[in-house]
């Protein structure tokens, strides 16, 4: 009860010290120590910034406490996920240890953060996989990275014109509407020891601003996160991460991709780009491709540039793709079947939501079988979504007989399978299956009893799903 009135009643300072409690012992003389911190006293602050905020910080060891700060660089109302947030903690070198090991212990933090109640999961995200911070603890991180980072959102954004460039490691930005002529390139260009840059909304880009990226090139400069880049320039080899989610008019990715030997994180969702130039095959580091998209156009690279990524643990293959694969054998090529750190697969064909539907010829659903039939699934897939499927029958190694291969299988999803008319009958002979979901799969008339009985598995809202 003293260390709630040390709070003066304000709920989120409880919770927050209820989160730094919960990493100690319950002795009474470990309480007391929180209790009696000189913390409290601390006067150099703002008044409008929260002392069980900063004692929180001051408790947390010195790595968490620059993922800490680094997580308030970004945008409010934005969703990162957290493996691109993780990804951006590895690429500032905030994550210490056996560098194969680096996404594990990047999720041990992400994992104490929260457990600290420093962020607050979005409830419709599975396995925390998107987080929210309060304001009142964002604006105590952003206080105290001030002199190392620049954050400026939205009405703060022509502000990037008058800071110190010496100074900042850091770059947020994000503009909205008139605000993106405000500033451009050009004024980034003085930033040599600029190490992270998060971009989202509109920026100007005149023709010679590409000289940015060789002048970064032969500086401190070593990683880089940006969203959002309206044309493609060429970026250094030393990146570690780049998410280009969400860039609509970004079309084309340079001829060198392959040659950035150190990138770990390389995110196309949702954006422009439908193919890849040859030599992707060469990114042997990469542990997370979203966005991947698979079909075959001239000389742009397929499926089977996949086999060589063997330390992949997130692969998302694009619509717009899979049933435009001409032969199965490059799927067979992929080898996902022997990547052993894959653990989230997403395989996504063309939606057919909002659009026109079209009848798909009967050789097109075979072809479309065939090739995922061959995209065999990892032996410890965790995660696995399918979307847009536009044949009758699941891949084979998802059928009642091979659906105990799939004992890791934790959270399946499938989404928009018009065609599709029956479900496995072994779903829940699925030891570790937590979360189904079904939805838009309007050919399926019927359920097996076992989705009607009652037993350890749990489907939200029910056993009903969505046509």
């Amino acid at each position: 009860m003293s260390i709630i009135e040390k709070c003066d009643g304000l709920p989120l300072a409880v919770k927050v010290i209820g989160g730094l409690l919960r990493q100690r012992n319950t002795r009474q003389s470990d309480w007391k120590n929180v209790l009696n911190d000189s913390t409290w006293l601390v006067s150099q602050m703002p008044e409008d910034l929260n002392y069980a905020i900063y004692l929180s910080y001051q408790d947390l060891h010195h790595d968490l406490k620059s993922c800490f700060l680094h997580y308030a660089l970004l945008p409010k109302s934005t969703i990162f996920s957290h493996d691109c947030i993780i990804a951006m903690w590895i690429s500032e070198g905030f994550i210490h240890g056996n560098s194969q090991d680096f996404e594990v212990l990047g999720r041990e933090y992400y994992d104490q953060l929260i457990a600290r109640n420093l962020l607050e999961p979005v409830p419709r995200f599975v396995d925390q996989g998107v987080c929210n911070m309060h304001d009142v603890i964002r604006s105590f991180a952003q206080y105290l990275a001030r002199d190392e980072a620049m954050i400026a959102h939205k009405s703060e954004a022509g502000l990037i014109n008058y800071i110190n460039p010496q100074n900042v490691f850091r770059i947020s930005l994000k503009t909205k509407g008139s605000e993106s002529n405000e500033h451009g390139w050009s004024s980034l260009q003085a930033h040599i020891s600029l190490r992270t840059l998060i971009l989202v909304g509109g920026i100007k880009i005149n023709p010679d601003d590409s000289v940015i990226f060789s002048m970064f090139a032969d500086s401190t400069y070593r990683r880089w996160k940006f969203r959002c880049i309206v044309r493609i320039l060429v970026p250094t080899q030393t990146l570690e991460c780049i998410d280009l989610s969400n860039c609509k008019s970004l079309v084309k990715l340079p001829g060198g991709v392959g040659r950035l030997h150190q990138l770990r994180y390389l995110s196309l969702f949702d954006s422009g780009i439908n193919n890849i130039p040859k030599g992707l095959g060469g990114l042997t580091n990469l542990r997370i491709l979203k966005g991947f998209p698979a079909h075959v156009e001239g000389d742009c690279c397929s499926l089977e540039e996949l086999g060589s990524l063997n330390q992949l643990m997130v692969l998302h293959i694009h619509g717009h793709g899979l049933e435009n694969v001409s032969s199965s054998s490059f799927a067979i090529k992929a080898r996902l079947g022997e990547k052993v750190h894959l653990s989230f697969l997403y395989l996504e064909c063309t939606s057919r939501r909002g659009g026109a539907q079209r009848l798909v010829k009967h050789e097109e659903q075979q072809e479309t079988e065939k090739v995922l039939d061959e995209l065999c699934r990892p032996p410890c897939l965790e995660n696995l979504k399918i979307q847009g499927y536009l044949s009758q029958l699941l891949p084979r190694w998802m059928t009642s007989t091979a659906m105990a291969s799939l004992g890791s299988l934790r959270n399946l999803a499938m989404e928009d399978l018009p065609y599709c008319a029956e479900l496995p009958d072994g779903l829940f002979q699925l030891p570790s299956l937590e979360l189904l979901q079904i939805e838009s799969a309007p050919a399926i008339k019927r359920v097996g009893p076992e989705f009607l009985i009652p037993h350890h598995h749990e489907l939200p809202g029910g056993s009903d799903f969505k046509n």
